[in-house]
C-alpha cells in the first residue's frame, strides 16, 4: 500500500510506536502521534528519534475528534482495542492495523514468525543465530526488542526477518504472512486482555491466518492446545517433540536431535551437547531446528549454533555468585508457566522472587508444582496478596512479603545459604513497578552487583 499523504494516527509511544511514526514520515504520510501520557512524561530519548520529521502531536490529549479525519490507525502492541476512539474508528470503517503489519508491508524480506506463551525470545534469538551463521542476511525483530518497522526499509530480497510475534501484535494483522511460522506452546496468559482462553488461542492462531500451501507452520506435538490447531492450517504442518517421534519434524531419538520430512532423516547432534539448560530449552532448540531445516540450512551450521548459543538476557541468566549464593535473572518469566520452566532448571535449593502486574493468572498450579527445591518465596507487587492467598490455599507457608523490589532481593539474599540460588522469576508482568521486564531485570542485576 502507498502511504504517501495518508493521514495516519500512531497510537502508543514506546519503541514500536516511535519506529512506526518515523517509518511513516519517511514514506510521506501525514502522521499524528498519540499516547495517554503527555510529552513531558515520556522518555526524551525515544521522542528524539522523531527529530527532523514533521508530525502532529496529540500526546496526552483525547484523539476521538480527529479519528474521523484519519485514513489509518497504527496500534502498538498492548493497546486495548476497546478504547472509545478505536471503537469509533472501527464504526467508521477506518483501517486499524498493527505495527507488525506496517513493517511487513514495507519489508522485502522473507518472514520467519515465532509465537507461543513461553520460549519466544529464546527461540527467536536462537533461530536468528542459526540463519546468520548460515550466511543469510538476517534481522531479528519484533517483540524481542527491535520493532519490525525500525529495519523494514533496510531489508532486501533474500534477507530473512526472524520475528518474535506476540498475541498482542497479531490482533490487528491483515496481510501478515510469514513463509514459516511456529507456535511453541499455549498456556494461560493475558486473560486480563482476552478474558477467555478461547480468545487467547484465537489470537495466537492468527500467525498462520494468511499462510498458504507454499508455506510451513511448525507446531509443538506435545502441547494439546497447539496440536489441536492442525485442522485450521492451510500451510504444511511440521512438528517438534521432546517426548515422541512425530510424523514430520524435529525430535530426539537415541539421544540424537533429528529432523525428518517426507521419509528423509537428518541427524543434527547429540541432545546432551545443547548448551542452554532445561527441557523447555530443548523444545526451543527443536523448534529452531525445524525452522532452519525447512529453509535448507545445513545440519552442521545448526549443530554448531546449538552447541554455542548461550541463551538470552533476562531468561535464566546467571548474574553473579555472592558468598556462595548464586543469583539468576529470569525477569522474562512473566507468567506461571514460564516460572515453572525456570524452577525445573534449578539444580540447587532456591529462594524464588514472585510478583508484579496482575494479568489475571491463577497461581495455585504454580505452588502445587513446587518441589522441596523451592525453600522460600518472596512476594511483592500488585499480585502479592493474590500470591499469598494461593500459597495459603496450597498449604505453602514459606513465604515473605517484601515492601519493594530492592527489599525483595535483600530478603531473598538474607535467607539463602551457601550453595543456594536466588531466582527472580516473577510469574507476572512488570508494569506495576517498571516500564518492561528488561528494566526489571537490569535493576535486579544492579542490586545484585552492588552486594
Amino acid at each position: 500500500m502507498d502511504y504517501k499523504d495518508k493521514k495516519v494516527l500512531v497510537i502508543g509511544m514506546a519503541k514500536s510506536g516511535i519506529s512506526s511514526a518515523a517509518l511513516l514520515c519517511k514514506l510521506g504520510a501525514d502522521v499524528t502521534i498519540y499516547d495517554v501520557k503527555k510529552r513531558e512524561d515520556l522518555p526524551a530519548e525515544l521522542l528524539h528519534e522523531l527529530d527532523g520529521h514533521s508530525y502532529h502531536d496529540m500526546l496526552g490529549q483525547d484523539p476521538t475528534e480527529i479519528v474521523s479525519d484519519m485514513d489509518i490507525l497504527v496500534l502498538s502492541p498492548g493497546v486495548p482495542l476497546g478504547l472509545p476512539f478505536i471503537r469509533k474508528a472501527y464504526e467508521l470503517e477506518k483501517r486499524v492495523i498493527a505495527e507488525i503489519e506496517l513493517g511487513f508491508a514495507v519489508s522485502k524480506a522473507d518472514f520467519i514468525a515465532i509465537t507461543g506463551t513461553n520460549g519466544k525470545t529464546t527461540t527467536t534469538a536462537l533461530t536468528g543465530e542459526i540463519f546468520k551463521n548460515a550466511g543469510i542476511p538476517t534481522h531479528v525483530l519484533g517483540n524481542i526488542g527491535v520493532p519490525i518497522t525500525q529495519e523494514a526499509m533496510q531489508t532486501q530480497p533474500g534477507d530473512v526477518v526472524v520475528a518474535e510475534t506476540a498475541a498482542l501484535q497479531l490482533d490487528t494483522i491483515e496481510a501478515y504472512r510469514p513463509r514459516e511460522s511456529a507456535i511453541l506452546n499455549i498456556t494461560e496468559d493475558h486473560l486480563d486482555r482476552y478474558g477467555t482462553m478461547e480468545n487467547y488461542i484465537a489470537a495466537k492462531a492468527k500467525i498462520f491466518k494468511n499462510q498458504t500451501q507454499e508455506d510451513y507452520c511448525v507446531l509443538n506435538y506435545d502441547n494439546g492446545l497447539v496440536r489441536g490447531l492442525e485442522d485450521q492450517i492451510r500451510a504444511g504442518v511440521v512438528w517438534f517433540s521432546a517426548l515422541t517421534i512425530p510424523p514430520n519434524g524435529a525430535y530426539v531419538a537415541d539421544g540424537i536431535i533429528r529432523f525428518s520430512l517426507d521419509g528423509e532423516e537428518i541427524d543434527i547432534m547429540p541432545a546432551q551437547e545443547l548448551r542452554i539448560p532445561g527441557r523447555h530449552n530443548l523444545e526451543n532448540a527443536l523448534a529452531a531446528t525445524a525452522l532452519a531445516c525447512l529453509y535448507g540450512i545445513p545440519a552442521d551450521v545448526i549443530a554448531n549454533t546449538l552447541r554455542t548459543f548461550p541463551g538470552v538476557e533476562h531468561r535464566i541468566e546467571f548474574v553473579r555468585t555472592v558468598n556462595g549464593v548464586t543469583f539468576i535473572n529470569d525477569s522474562k518469566g512473566t507468567n506461571p508457566d514460564a516460572t515453572l520452566n525456570a524452577i525445573r532448571a534449578m539444580a540447587a535449593p532456591t529462594v524464588l522472587i514472585l510478583g508484579g502486574y496482575d494479568k489475571k493468572s491463577d497461581f495455585v498450579p504454580l505452588y502445587q508444582a513446587f518441589t522441596p527445591m523451592i525453600k522460600a518465596v518472596i512476594v511483592l507487587g500488585d499480585t502479592a496478596g493474590k500470591l499469598i492467598d494461593a500459597a495459603e490455599e496450597c498449604g505453602y507457608q514459606n513465604y515473605i512479603r517484601a515492601t519493594g523490589f530492592e527489599d525483595a532481593v535483600l530478603k531473598a539474599y538474607s535467607i539463602a545459604n551457601e550453595g543456594d540460588n536466588v531466582l527472580l522469576s516473577p510469574a507476572c508482568a512488570s508494569w506495576d513497578m517498571f516500564q518492561n521486564f528488561e528494566e526489571r531485570g537490569r535493576i535486579f542485576k544492579e542490586i545484585v552487583n552492588g552486594l
